[in-house]
């Protein structure tokens, strides 16, 4: 079967941006700009509006001047505006090539934002269109509202896209702007103009506000669009644009006959760091970069996993860089219990893990959160393992903070019998416990785990603020593994979770 290429412009650093409570620093939109285009191969990026701050303006230049060097500049594109070109002036200064003007796609917008003809609209387009090629710049022309405008002023759009069909520019750009579409209206739309123009490169933009952005880009590439815009972890306004992760999945396994450039096993991993740089976390069940996503809970999946792979389907998790994990609570059997003992290396006969799967189920009960960093602890507790008990204890401690001061700490940690004592200054309490742990750890030639994530809540179904449950992910190399400590002060709940992180080592 012939492929055809389907262009991917990833639109995170400028319509993502949009995102309530959400501003990249020039340094960021630097550091994804180089992510989008050479890690994850992105066909091409919008990274910011024209005349927006003096920050938005330093930020392209940083961009657009490590394009040039790498030869990527062709792939920046910048939004404009009908403006009589002042938006054109500010790209010129920033160096960019491709411009993507910002038109009025239909007749509601025109009459009452613009309060402007068809044909005043026109003229205004077809000025900003000739400025940009006498200044050799790539010209794309987005129709915003289009949505709207092919539902209720049909013969604009057709009157628009025939007087654009002549101009020199290079794609056509239909935004969904209010979301308002289902999948077959988009597929009926988009058909209707991909037959009438078919020498135009056309683009789909979404957004998700029926929760419908995945299915609507679906169907815009069954209606033959030659390009799509998405973003990392779906940002954007209101309920979001169209998730990058969830399209190139779906269309990599049920459109065989389109190719795409995305490198697929990048995704989780610049979803991670963009999560981490915006602060919006990503929903544990967001398909694709969620963390529960590959994650079987009940114990009949990880029992049909093990016989034959029957739970498995083509969203397989090495394909993104993942590894398939088995959740731990009421609703473990045996398989998901053998399938994380296996992990830790450690083997049980048929009457312990029977004990142990109890216990399991005792504590999901109770509504407690087991992970497989717990079960040494659990299989000490209901077997009394010796290979298990608790060899690493912090002792005591000392916390200090004052306003105006950096927080300090004394620690003292016994090792196997050994005790030891160190103090360390930092940027809070946790900061200087950890650089406390880490001048012993140094010293007595002990490696210690990189500190992933650090989250602290009240503990699930508590009706109460008197406690505070710290979970920390922690890498040693070889894998990812959680721990958790409960106590009334955070910095305590924190050391606890660190402590059985110190056991499981």
């Amino acid at each position: 079967m012939k492929q055809r290429t389907l262009e991917i412009m990833d639109t995170t650093l400028r319509d993502g941006e949009q995102t309530s409570g959400m501003s990249f620093s020039a340094s960021e939109k630097l550091t994804l700009a180089k992510l989008l285009l050479t890690e994850l191969n992105v066909d091409r990026i919008e990274v910011a509006s024209a005349r927006v701050s003096k920050g938005e303006y330093q930020a392209v230049l940083d961009i657009t001047n490590w394009a040039k060097e790498n030869d990527l500049i062709d792939r920046i594109e910048i939004l404009t505006f009908v403006d009589n070109g002042i938006s054109l002036k500010w790209l010129l200064k920033t160096g960019a090539t491709v411009q993507n003007l910002l038109t009025k796609g239909s007749l509601n917008h025109l009459k009452y934002q613009l309060k402007q003809t068809p044909k005043e609209h026109f003229k205004l387009v077809e000025n900003e269109i000739r400025l940009a090629s006498k200044n050799k710049i790539i010209t794309n022309v987005y129709l915003e509202d289009w949505s709207n405008g092919m539902r209720n002023s049909r013969q604009y759009i057709l009157d628009y896209i025939d007087f654009l069909y002549d101009q020199p520019i290079k794609r056509i750009l239909l935004p969904d702007t209010l979301g308002i579409l289902e999948p077959n209206e988009t597929y009926d739309y988009l058909i209707e103009l991909v037959e009438r123009y078919p020498k135009k490169h056309i683009d789909f933009h979404g957004h998700n506000d029926y929760d419908l952005s995945v299915s609507n880009a679906l169907a815009a590439c069954k209606a033959g669009v030659n390009g799509l815009h998405l973003t990392v972890n779906g940002m954007g306004e209101r309920a979001g644009n169209v998730p990058l992760a969830s399209v190139v999945a779906v269309v990599n396994d049920f459109m065989p006959e389109i190719k795409i450039n995305i490198t697929e096993k990048k995704l989780y991993k610049v979803s991670q760091l963009v999560a981490a740089i915006t602060g919006f976390r990503i929903p544990v069940n967001k398909p694709v970069v969620g963390e529960n996503v590959f994650t079987q809970t009940a114990g009949i999946h990880a029992d049909g996993d093990q016989k034959n792979n029957l739970y498995f389907n083509d969203l397989l998790p090495e394909r993104f860089g993942r590894k398939r994990k088995y959740a731990l609570g009421k609703t473990s059997g045996k398989a998901n219990i053998e399938k994380n003992l296996q992990e830790l290396g450690l083997k049980l006969n048929e009457i312990e893990l029977k004990k142990v799967t109890q216990r399991i189920i005792e504590l999901g009960d109770k509504k407690e959160y087991v992970t497989n960093s717990d079960l040494p602890f659990i299989i000490s507790d209901v077997l009394g393992s010796s290979n298990a008990q608790k060899k690493v204890n912090i002792k005591s401690y000392a916390l200090t903070h004052a306003k105006g001061l950096k927080a300090s700490t004394s620690i003292a940690i016994e090792i196997s019998g050994k005790v030891f004592e160190a103090s360390s200054s930092g940027e809070g309490q946790y900061d200087a416990f950890w650089k406390a742990l880490k001048k012993i750890y140094k010293r007595e030639k002990r490696k210690l785990p990189k500190l992933i994530d650090y989250a602290t809540r009240i503990p699930p179904g508590s009706d109460s603020d008197a406690l505070c449950e710290t979970t920390i992910t922690w890498n040693d190399g070889n894998r990812e593994f959680l721990t958790r400590g409960l106590d009334s002060d955070q910095t305590v709940s924190a050391i606890q979770a660190t402590e059985k992180m110190l056991n499981i080592i």
